[in-house]
């Protein structure tokens, strides 16, 4: 059964992350309507949009009215099952990097199961820095001139909006066939959804949790840790029942550690 355009385009959400002016986010309106999307969502933006994002969201106001707001990144992201953040350079976390077109088509392949995606832009200046840069299954980088890379943020959100566009446009040809992006079920067994992001957030703070219990990193500093696990855990795509199992392991350790015998 085929799911319609539309439909698709209705799980994917653009997110910008601590907005310094709001004529950017007017123009990032402006950049998602006419590729089609409507989602777009704020994360504690410096100003709130005003007449000047209304100005330049020339006529894309039913988008600019409907933005929805969080406090953090998180909170933004929470029901998502795929993040993708466009960062113009590599940071000390380590995220495979994707051009535009690979990460629009996997992002609209992944919206063609059901689940939800987002596609997250930082702040004029700075970027998005390593802690949001963590909350992403992957980096998304445009290929600008080296001698000349500055990019307004409305520039990156039209240039990824296009290469959405073209994977919509092109369902049912190569942006629907790209690599899979769950484990295919055994024959007449029900699929398990793919893990949300809050999920899966809670899956890592209760395995810092247990790591930290039984002296895993012995007075290592824990993020370096805490870092190459998250990206393992999600390059392997969890589903909400192994979530489960994994999270019902760590529960036994943790009893078994505050039960146990210390040894000396």
């Amino acid at each position: 059964m085929n799911t319609a355009p539309n439909e698709i385009a209705g799980r994917l959400r653009i997110v910008l992350v601590g907005t310094q002016h709001p004529g950017n986010i007017g123009s990032a309106a402006r950049a998602i309507k006419t590729m089609g999307l409507s989602r777009l969502v704020l994360v504690a933006p410096e100003k709130a949009p005003n007449a000047e994002s209304y100005a330049l969201a020339a006529g894309a106001d039913d988008v600019l009215g409907a933005a929805e707001t969080h406090a953090s990144l998180a909170d933004a992201v929470a029901d998502c099952h795929f993040v993708l953040g466009c960062t113009a350079r590599s940071r000390r976390v380590a995220l495979d990097e994707l051009m535009p077109a690979e990460a629009a088509a996997r992002a609209v392949a992944r919206a063609t199961e059901g689940g939800e995606v987002a596609l997250v832009f930082g702040r004029e200046r700075t970027g998005l820095d390593n802690d949001e840069l963590q909350l992403c299954h992957a980096a998304v980088h445009i290929p600008a001139n080296p001698e000349y890379s500055s990019l307004n943020l409305a520039m990156a959100v039209q240039v990824l909006s296009y290469e959405l566009r073209l994977a919509l446009l092109g369902l049912g040809g190569r942006a629907h066939t790209v690599m899979p992006t769950t484990v295919e079920a055994t024959p007449g067994a029900p699929a398990d959804p793919p893990a949300s992001h809050a999920q899966l957030e809670g899956f890592f703070g209760q395995l810092g949790d247990v790591l930290d219990l039984i002296d895993f990193h012995k007075g290592r500093v824990p993020e370096s840790a805490m870092r190459k696990l998250r990206r393992l855990f999600l390059r392997a795509d969890l589903d909400e029942r192994e979530v489960r199992l994994l999270r019902g392991i760590l529960a036994d350790v943790e009893r078994t550690a505050r039960l146990g015998p210390k040894t000396v």
